[in-house]
């Protein structure tokens, strides 16, 4: 029988956010596709939604997810304080935790400390980076104890000029994975108008953090500069952005500045329209966290990777991410100036930039490699 691979994670919580739903399904497909069972593990109180978990859209929302990828039968939603549960029953979910030599904790997010403890390792996954760190040095999270192994997609976390706290933990860095096959660098579709897309928070649900002397914001702070870039480049620019509507002066600032605003539950709303609107932009333009940019985290986007994939090239915002070794197909820009020289570069050669995106994600994105040196690291094999 093949080693099993448990991933917990907040899935059910946020229903009809297609890209939201990758980031799991990629780490289960990946697993299973490296030989390991797997088994997902997600949780939701009736006080979280203001109704019963049993049939609420969080809930089928899950199993939605779950059977489009063929992954019925692997997974349980937790409820009643982990008294009862949907999908796997607890007992069954208890079994297939004590056979699993890994359990993959997003966020720390599993904290039923009964189930937690029974896989033999256990790592904390940080797809957050600064937020968990600077929170538990503040004293407002404890969800990094509990771990053998600690591991984030903040690629200078520990690193000399990095912001972030190490909280006396050695940060395993990890790119994001991403499914080749399921994101294959399509053409464009006819009559598409190549235009820089994205799909992004403009709050989401993290406050803004004072740390070692700043304050680090969220993407707001970072995209608010950028408002004019369409008008100063023309083109099309489009982003499917959850924004509320509170934030009207926001908006308007965007509009204003030349960007179109999709609806993110019409244009992304599940995981074959997200993909369907990744894939018919021309190019991303990925505006990062403030936090992410301030600390200098050298995180870099599982979207913006799914992107590359696509064959779609990718314009981002500088976070201290590593460069593509030639230029090709990942440009970073720091300003509005140097935005707009990216838009045009990008724009000079497309053919080029598109062939290179794609290389570029097979090989630094490869869920296949990605996974395979991640598992390596943390001594678990198939």
């Amino acid at each position: 029988m093949p080693a099993t691979v448990a991933v917990s994670g907040a899935l059910a919580q946020r229903p009809r956010r297609g890209g939201h739903a990758w980031v799991f399904v990629t780490w289960l497909l990946g697993l299973r596709r490296l030989g390991f069972g797997i088994v997902f593990v997600d949780r939701l109180e009736e006080g979280w939604i203001g109704r019963t978990v049993e049939g609420s859209p969080q809930a089928r929302w899950l199993a939605d997810v779950m059977a489009r990828f063929g992954l019925q039968g692997d997974w349980a939603l937790l409820h009643d304080e982990g008294r009862r549960t949907l999908g796997l029953a607890r007992d069954e979910l208890a079994e297939r935790l004590d056979d699993a030599a890994l359990l993959v904790n997003v966020m720390g997010y599993l904290g039923d400390g009964d189930l937690r403890a029974r896989p033999r390792k256990r790592v904390y996954l940080d797809v957050d980076p600064g937020w968990p760190q600077m929170w538990s040095a503040l004293g407002l999270h404890d969800g990094l104890a509990g771990h053998h192994a600690h591991v984030t997609v903040g690629a200078n976390v520990g690193r000399a000029g990095c912001a972030v706290p190490t909280c006396g933990i050695d940060w395993i860095a990890t790119p994001p994975p991403v499914l080749l096959d399921e994101w294959s660098a399509a053409a464009p579709a006819p009559g598409g108008d190549g235009a820089f897309t994205s799909v992004a928070t403009w709050r989401g649900p993290n406050e803004p953090l004072d740390w070692s002397g700043e304050r680090h914001g969220v993407r707001a702070h970072a995209m608010r500069p950028l408002a004019r870039l369409p008008r100063e480049s023309g083109g099309a620019f489009r982003l499917a952005l959850d924004i509320d509507a509170a934030d009207a002066a926001d908006r308007a600032l965007l509009q204003d500045g030349g960007w179109q605003l999709d609806d993110p539950l019409d244009a992304a709303g599940d995981p074959d329209a997200y993909r369907a609107y990744v894939q018919g932009s021309g190019a991303e333009l990925m505006v990062a966290k403030d936090l992410y940019v301030r600390a200098r985290t050298g995180w870099f986007s599982d979207r913006s990777a799914a992107y590359l994939a696509s064959g779609r090239p990718v314009l981002a915002q500088d976070t201290g991410f590593a460069p593509a070794p030639d230029g090709g197909g990942l440009l970073a820009f720091s300003d509005l100036g140097g935005a707009r020289a990216g838009v045009a570069e990008l724009r000079r050669d497309p053919a080029g930039h598109a062939a290179a995106a794609r290389a570029l994600a097979e090989q630094r994105f490869d869920s296949d490699r990605v996974l395979g040196d991640l598992l390596d690291r943390l001594e678990v094999a198939a």
